[in-house]
């Protein structure tokens, strides 16, 4: 573990993690992000944004010179309750850099005002504007977007859209039923979620909807065909390890590469902090080469 991980963990733990269990006010905390998202977080160098009005409405990120006919479809993380492109385009830069081609963060409505399946559809409507420029498109997300990404698989089959490249998820977050056993086994390690409050906000992001929905619990799909190859990072000190396992056996089962990486004590989404820590940068060149990996083995498949 690197000294600058080491500080950061310790930072969660005090103050992060406190925080968000003490928090009462969701517009508050919302606008609080938004603030220090950019004042915390570093774009990598030469790293250019453009908002697209749309719709879809997307922020795109991209770094230096970019292969023609790739995008990289970036899912933002935030419990589905709070996050935005913007305070997340500094890791889809750095992800896209990684991967040599453009990224592109849509702006996804945000429960509760928005529950399931709102996020879905948005996700859903930015890949199929994509696709429909021709491009190729790997989908990722850490947290909540990284379930969101593997979910949204299931949804572009179903409307008869083009596979994506690819899906990485970083810590995803993949099962709304709270089974999962890392929940209780990694509370103590957990450095950055209250597990608390977790139920709190499931009940915000699905309303009246089933927590086993596939479509907002992708541990619970079932694929007809083998998926997309799939790169999963998630942490043993944290309480998702479990989604991580899981959503990798789900993929497995159907017939699908689902690699699994698993930090021994990295905190949940550490990629995130892209720019920071050793171990995002590291995270994140390795999540790059395999999005640059799988679009040139699709495109030398291609008729």
């Amino acid at each position: 573990m690197s000294l600058q991980l080491s500080a950061l963990s310790l930072f969660l733990r005090l103050v992060n993690k406190p925080g968000l269990a003490r928090a009462s006010d969701l517009s508050a905390l919302r606008a609080r992000l938004e603030r220090i998202a950019p004042l915390v977080f570093r774009a990598p160098p030469g790293a250019v944004f453009a908002e697209e009005a749309g719709p879809p409405h997307l922020l795109w990120a991209r770094v230096g010179e970019t292969a023609p006919g790739r995008a990289i479809l970036y899912l933002h993380g935030g419990g589905f309750v709070m996050g935005s492109p913007r305070t997340h385009r500094h890791l889809a830069a750095a992800l896209a850099g990684a991967a040599g081609a453009a990224a592109a963060l849509p702006f996804y409505r945000l429960a509760p005002e928005h529950p399931h399946p709102a996020a879905l559809e948005d996700a859903q409507a930015a890949y199929a504007a994509l696709s429909g420029r021709g491009l190729r498109v790997a989908l990722a997300g850490d947290s909540a977007g990284g379930g969101l990404a593997f979910a949204l698989v299931a949804a572009i089959r179903a409307a008869g859209l083009p596979d994506p490249v690819c899906v990485v998820g970083f810590s995803p977050w993949c099962d709304m039923t709270m089974r999962q056993p890392s929940l209780t086994r990694n509370a103590r390690a957990e450095a950055m979620l209250p597990i608390s409050r977790m139920a709190e906000v499931i009940a915000m992001r699905m309303g009246q909807g089933d927590p086993r929905d596939p479509a907002a619990s992708p541990v619970f799909a079932r694929h007809d065909r083998p998926p997309p190859p799939a790169l999963i990072l998630a942490s043993r000190a944290e309480a998702l390890e479990d989604d991580a396992r899981a959503m990798a056996a789900v993929w497995r089962d159907a017939g699908g590469d689902a690699r699994l990486e698993l930090s021994p004590d990295a905190p949940h989404a550490w990629p995130v902090f892209v720019g920071l820590i050793p171990e995002a940068d590291a995270a994140v060149a390795r999540a790059g080469a395999f999005i640059a990996e799988n679009f040139t083995r699709t495109e030398a498949a291609a008729p």
